[in-house]
């Protein structure tokens, strides 16, 4: 084939691909989870990467990976370093906003690009199925009558759990000896096997013990119940105690700074359709956690209050770095 004869085939192919194609991935999506196994986000990370394979709707697969080191700050300064990549996404907790706020890490959620809220995770106070306790005001009773002996066991330290420990004991003048684990599913296993007394666990990393009994919710840190079938009977923190400690945690995704804006809308678009399938809706009901998808403005505005909301809160905890 002479030259010209090939220049034309190329030029007959590039006319031939369609006009403005938009983007796709066009290799695996490496799918960041800046946590442990186990707990909360990376079930949902797992889950999304499922969904998305199950009902085909990425042509690449997104690989889920792990970095956990540094309260989730070894995935966000991993993703941080990736200008521009458009196969990377990362899944946040509220850890995006107390990791850098309590470390000082080179690290703000402004270094990453928004691209959708998945939902919001629920917190309840949780206690051993064999001990005593049927109530919350019972619980926090005996933790009164013996102050700094009772163990709450929760995810890292100055991360959600903590925080909500600490609007506790200021709320009720109490005083817990806060026991962190590297990940949510960790924090119950050691609750079922009295390492510690209670926890403030996500439903979804207790669902599986409440269920064989050996766990026992008492309260939900929301100003409402959960209004699915089997949570429903779980008062509020306010109902149980009468103190308005209440709290919710982002599940969300990100991808690295300077994603380009045509990989985002895909990823916006992928995401809402795993959002809308029959799995995602039914993980969302059993594990109580709260339908919040948003993307766009709406999302950085939420994001933009809630970094307001921890820095007041680790604030009044003593949890910002000195």
């Amino acid at each position: 084939m002479g030259l010209h004869s090939a220049l034309a085939l190329v030029l007959v192919l590039v006319a031939a691909a369609p006009a403005g194609a938009a983007w796709e991935p066009t290799k695996p999506i490496e799918f960041v989870v800046p946590a442990g196994t186990g707990g909360g986000a990376d079930q949902m990370a797992r889950l999304i990467s499922g969904i998305a394979e199950k009902h085909k709707l990425s042509p690449r697969p997104l690989i889920v990976v792990n970095k956990s080191g540094g309260a989730g700050a070894e995935g966000f300064l991993d993703v941080k370093g990736k200008k521009g990549d458009a196969h990377t996404l990362i899944i946040t907790l509220s850890n995006l906003f107390t990791t850098p706020l309590h470390t000082g890490i080179p690290f703000n959620w402004r270094d990453l690009t928004p691209i959708s809220r998945m939902a919001l995770d629920q917190f309840i106070l949780w206690v051993n199925a064999e001990t005593p306790y049927k109530t919350a005001k019972e619980y926090i009773a005996a933790v009164k009558a013996k102050p700094t002996s009772f163990k709450m066991g929760g995810t890292g330290s100055a991360q959600e759990d903590q925080i909500l420990t600490i609007q506790l004991e200021q709320a009720l003048g109490l005083k817990f000896i806060y026991v962190p684990f590297k990940g949510g599913g960790e924090v119950c296993v050691n609750l079922v096997g009295n390492h510690v007394d209670s926890t403030v666990n996500n439903p979804i990393e207790c669902a599986s013990h409440w269920k064989a009994g050996r766990v026992r919710p008492l309260a939900v840190f929301d100003t409402a119940r959960i209004p699915v079938a089997e949570w429903k009977d779980i008062p509020t923190v306010k109902e149980a105690l009468g103190v308005d400690v209440h709290y919710q945690m982002l599940r969300g995704l990100f991808g690295p700074p300077g994603m380009p804006k045509d990989a985002v809308d895909w990823y916006v678009d992928l995401l809402k359709k795993v959002y809308d399938t029959p799995d995602f809706q039914k993980y969302l009901t059993e594990g109580a956690l709260k339908p919040a998808f948003v993307s766009g403005a709406d999302y950085v505005k939420w994001v933009e209050e809630n970094e307001q909301l921890h820095m007041e809160l680790m604030a009044k905890g003593g949890l910002l770095k000195k």
